[in-house]
C-alpha cells in the first residue's frame, strides 16, 4: 500500500526531513534485487550458519550438504531440525500426573485464594507433577536426512547459498574425490521435502567413492528444554519402530511409531535413467538407507495421518521448486519491503540484512495455526511450547507489512484455548479469560513459577485483534473489517472483563491499581510488584480498543470499563524518571554488567519495561514527553544490557521513535551487545543454549514499520530513521 500520507506531509514539513525518499506508487519498488542481495552465502561448515526451508507449518533445517547428514555435530549451533505444527511427542506418564497437581494456593490481598499452576521446589508429588506437565508434551522431530558422511571433515570446498525469492537451498561441496550439487526445497502447501542430487568424480583424483548413500534416521525424544529433540543414544526400552505399510512402484509408505505418536512418511529416491531405488529398514538403528546413482531425486512427505497422503509418483523435484517459487515471489511481492541501498550510511547495509532476512525466517517458521515457539520449528526451547506473552513479538508485524492473514491464522487458536482460559480465571476468583503464558496445541497451562504470574499477554488478544481490524479498514473492505469484528469481539469481550476484574480499586482515592503479579520485567516479584508502567500503560490502550469495538459493533459503552479507563493513575515516577514499579527504587549508578544481578540492580536489570509504555503503546495522559525523554536517557546510560533480550532493542527503538529521536532508533537496532547478534542467515542468537530467538526478528520488523510508516497522528515522514537517510518502503501500516 503506497504511503500517501508521507507525500502530502513531505511538502510542508522541515527542509531537513525533505531529504527522505516518499514512495510514489504501490508496488513501485523492484523487490527481488532487494531480496537476493541480501542471500545468506558460507563457504565452509559452520554450525550456526545452517539453513532452513519450509512453509510456516512445517519446516527443515539443513547443514553444509544441503541435508541433515552430521545432526550430532550442529547440535550446538543452529541444530538440523525436520518440525511442524503436528508433530507433537509426550513421554509416559506411569504415575498419572494431572493438571490439579500443581496447583497451589496464593492469597494476594484480594479477598479471595487464587489457584496458581506452580514448581515446587520441595521433592513429592507435586514437584514431579508440575516437571512432567511443563515438559509434556513436546515439539517432535520427525526425521534427519542425509547423506552417509561418517565425519564433517570429509567434507570440502563448500558453497552454499539460499535464495530467499525462491525458497532454495544450493549446496555444492567436495567428499571422497567426488564433487556433489545439491539443491533442497520445501512444497508452500504440503509438508514435503524435495532435494536434487548430482556429483561427478572430481578431475585427476587418484581415487573416488562411488556415490554416497542417502539415511534417513529416526531420533526418540530427549523430553528437554532447549535441544534439537534428539536423543540418538536412548535405550532399549525406547519405543521406536519404522514399518514399511504401503507402496507403489515409484515410492515407499513408511509408518513410524515413537511410544504413542504415531505418523507417516511416503518416500521416493528415483535416480536418472533408472528409476525407483529400494529402502531398507534398520530397526535396531531405526533408519532407513538408500543407495544413490550420481544424479537422482529424494521426494519426502510427512503427515499425521496416512490418509493425508499420497500422489507422491507424480510428482518430481521441478514440480515442488516450481511451487516453491511462486509462493516466495507472491509472498514477496504482496507483503511490504524497505529499500535502504540509497542510504551511504553504514549501518543501512546491515539493517537491510536483517530486515529481509528476519522476513524470510518468519515466514518459514510462524504461519501456524497455532502461536509460534520462540525457536519456531527450527529446534526446541521450552519443550517446543509457545508463550502468549510472545505472540506480539512474533506477529504483530504481519498486521502491518501486508501478511494479516498469517496473523488471523494464529489468532484463531485462542477459540480453541478460552474454554481453559476461562478456568484459569475462574480458579484464581476472576470473570472472564485470562490467557495462559506457556501451552501447547491443546491450551494446556504449563506450571510455572514466574510464567503463572504473568498478565502482560492478557490483552495481547485485543491489540493484535485490533491491527486485523485496522488491516482490513486500510484496505477499505469495510466488509472484511465489520468480519474481523464479529468474530473477534467475543473474545474481546471476555478478556477485558477480566483485564476490568483484575483490577484493584483504592477504597480512598477511587483510582484504579494492579497489583499481585509479575510484570514483564520478569526480575520484580509478584508479591511486591503495583503499577508497573507497561502494564498501567497496556492496560489503558487495551480497554479503550475493548471499549471502541463495542461502539463498532453496536453496543452501548460499559461504564465499569469507562471507570478503570479514567481511573488508572500515571506512571509512577521518582526524580523526573519512570520507575520499574510504585514504590521500586531508582538505582542512582549504572547497574553491574552480568547475567545475575543482586540487590537494587535487579530493578535496573531483564526487559526495560519503561520504554515499552511509551512504543509498543502509544501516547496517553498516563505519562509525559518530558519524562519519557528522561527516563529514555537514564536507561540507556544505566541499564544492565547484558540482561536483555532479543525484543528490547526493537522496543527501545520504538520508544526513540515515538519520542523523535531517529539516531537513537537506528542506534538502538543495532546495539552491540551480545543478545542483539545476527547470524548469517539472520538468526538473533541469544546464549550458548538459546541460538536463535524469533521474537527479535518480529520485534525488528515491528520496530521498522513504526520507524517508516509512523503512527496515527505522526506528521514526519519516516520517523525512526535519520533524516541524512534515503528510505524506500511501501506496502507497510502506521501503528495505533
Amino acid at each position: 500500500m503506497v504511503n500517501l500520507r508521507t507525500k502530502i506531509f513531505s511538502a510542508i514539513i522541515a527542509v531537513a526531513a525533505l531529504t527522505h525518499t516518499a514512495v510514489a506508487t504501490a508496488q513501485s519498488i523492484d523487490r527481488r534485487p532487494i531480496v537476493e542481495r541480501n542471500n545468506p552465502h558460507t563457504e565452509r561448515i559452520d554450525t550456526l550458519a545452517s539453513l532452513t526451508v519450509g512453509n510456516g507449518r512445517f519446516a527443515m533445517t539443513v547443514d553444509a550438504t544441503g541435508m541433515q547428514t552430521f545432526p550430532e555435530y550442529y547440535r550446538g549451533g543452529i541444530p538440523l531440525g525436520t518440525f511442524s505444527e503436528w508433530g507433537w511427542h509426550s513421554m509416559p506418564n506411569p504415575n498419572g500426573y494431572r493438571a490439579a497437581d500443581a496447583l497451589e494456593e496464593r492469597d494476594f490481598g484480594r479477598g479471595h485464594k487464587e489457584l496458581y499452576a506452580v514448581q515446587p521446589k520441595a521433592p513429592g508429588r507435586q514437584h514431579d507433577a508440575a516437571e512432567w506437565l511443563r515438559a509434556n508434551p513436546q515439539r517432535m522431530h520427525l526425521g534427519c536426512i542425509g547423506f552417509d558422511i561418517p565425519r564433517p571433515e570429509l567434507v570440502g570446498n563448500v558453497s552454499q547459498r539460499l535464495d530467499m525469492w525462491t525458497g532454495k537451498i544450493t549446496s555444492d561441496f567436495d567428499c571422497q574425490g567426488r564433487r556433489y550439487h545439491v539443491e533442497t526445497v520445501c512444497h508452500p502447501r504440503r509438508d514435503l521435502i524435495a532435494v536434487r542430487i548430482a556429483s561427478s568424480r572430481i578431475p585427476n583424483t587418484p581415487s573416488a567413492a562411488s556415490p554416497m548413500a542417502l539415511r534417513l534416521r529416526i531420533p526418540y525424544p530427549t523430553g528437554g528444554h532447549s535441544d534439537d529433540g534428539c536423543n540418538w543414544n536412548a535405550d532399549k526400552k525406547r519405543f521406536i519402530t519404522i514399518k514399511k505399510v504401503a507402496g507403489t512402484a515409484a515410492s515407499d509408505r513408511l509408518r513410524i511409531a515413537v511410544d504413542s505418536s504415531d505418523y507417516f512418511i511416503d518416500l521416493r529416491y528415483v535416480a536418472e535413467n533408472q528409476g525407483k531405488r529400494r529402502i531398507t529398514i534398520d530397526n535396531t538403528a531405526k533408519e532407513c538407507r538408500i543407495p544413490m546413482a550420481e544424479t537422482g531425486e529424494l521426494i519426502c512427505e510427512f503427515a499425521p495421518e496416512e490418509k493425508a497422503l499420497g500422489g507422491l509418483d507424480s510428482l518430481h523435484f521441478d514440480d515442488v521448486a516450481e511451487a516453491s517459487a511462486t509462493f516466495w515471489k507472491d509472498y514477496w511481492t504482496r507483503g511490504g519491503i524497505v529499500d535502504l541501498s540509497a542510504t551511504d550510511d553504514a549501518r543501512a547495509r546491515e539493517l537491510e540484512r536483517r530486515i529481509v532476512q528476519s522476513i524470510y525466517l518468519l515466514a518459514v517458521n510462524d504461519r501456524q495455526n497455532f502461536p509460534p515457539a520462540e525457536t519456531g520449528l527450527t529446534y526446541n526451547s521450552w519443550f517446543g511450547k509457545f508463550h502468549l506473552e510472545m505472540i506480539y513479538w512474533h506477529q504483530a508485524w504481519q498486521a502491518l507489512w501486508g501478511h494479516a492473514a498469517d496473523l488471523e491464522r494464529s489468532l484463531d487458536w485462542y477459540f480453541h484455548a478460552a474454554p481453559m482460559a476461562r478456568e484459569i480465571a475462574a480458579r484464581q476468583g476472576f470473570g472472564g479469560v485470562r490467557w495462559m503464558k506457556m501451552t501447547d496445541p491443546s491450551a494446556a497451562e504449563a506450571p510455572s513459577n514466574v510464567g503463572s504470574y504473568l498478565i502482560w499477554q492478557q490483552p495481547h488478544l485485543i491489540y493484535l485483534a485490533n491491527l486485523l481490524y485496522r488491516a482490513a479498514k486500510s484496505k477499505g473492505d469495510t466488509a472484511d473489517a465489520n468480519r474481523i469484528l464479529r468474530k473477534f469481539g467475543p473474545l474481546v469481550e471476555a478478556t477485558a472483563e477480566f483485564m476490568y476484574d483484575f483490577a484493584g480499586r483504592d477504597s480512598v482515592s477511587g483510582k484504579y491499581f494492579l497489583s499481585g503479579y509479575i510484570p514483564a520485567q520478569e526480575t520484580l516479584k509478584a508479591s511486591t510488584t503495583r503499577n508497573s508502567p507497561f502494564e498501567l500503560s497496556y492496560w489503558l490502550t487495551a480497554m479503550k480498543i475493548a471499549q471502541k469495538w463495542r461502539k463498532l459493533t453496536g453496543k452501548e459503552p460499559n461504564s465499569e470499563w469507562d471507570s478503570l479507563i479514567s481511573g488508572l493513575p500515571p506512571l509512577p515516577s521518582k526524580n523526573g524518571i519512570y520507575l520499574t514499579a510504585e514504590g521500586a527504587p531508582l538505582i542512582g549508578h549504572r547497574a553491574a554488567q552480568t547475567d545475575t544481578p543482586v540487590g537494587d540492580d535487579r530493578y535496573a536489570s531483564d526487559h526495560p519495561m519503561p520504554l515499552g509504555a511509551l512504543g509498543m503503546m502509544p501516547f496517553s495522559r498516563l505519562m509525559t514527553q518530558e519524562r519519557m525523554d528522561s527516563t529514555y536517557n537514564w536507561t540507556i546510560a544505566n541499564w544492565n544490557w547484558q540482561k536483555t533480550w532479543g525484543w528490547d532493542y526493537p522496543m527501545t527503538a520504538m520508544c526513540a521513535t515515538r519520542l523523535h529521536r531517529p539516531d537513537d532508533a537506528v542506534g538502538a537496532l543495532l546495539m552491540s551487545v551480545a543478545k542483539n547478534t545476527y547470524l548469517p542467515q539472520g538468526h538473533n542468537w541469544q546464549t550458548p543454549r538459546l541460538r536463535c530467538y524469533l521474537p527479535g526478528n518480529g520485534g525488528l520488523l515491528l520496530a521498522v514499520a513504526l520507524m517508516a510508516a509512523g503512527w496515527d497522528g505522526c506528521t514526519t515522514p519516516e520517523p525512526g530513521f535519520p533524516p541524512a537517510w534515503k528510505v524506500r518502503y511501501e506496502g507497510i501500516l502506521p501503528l495505533p
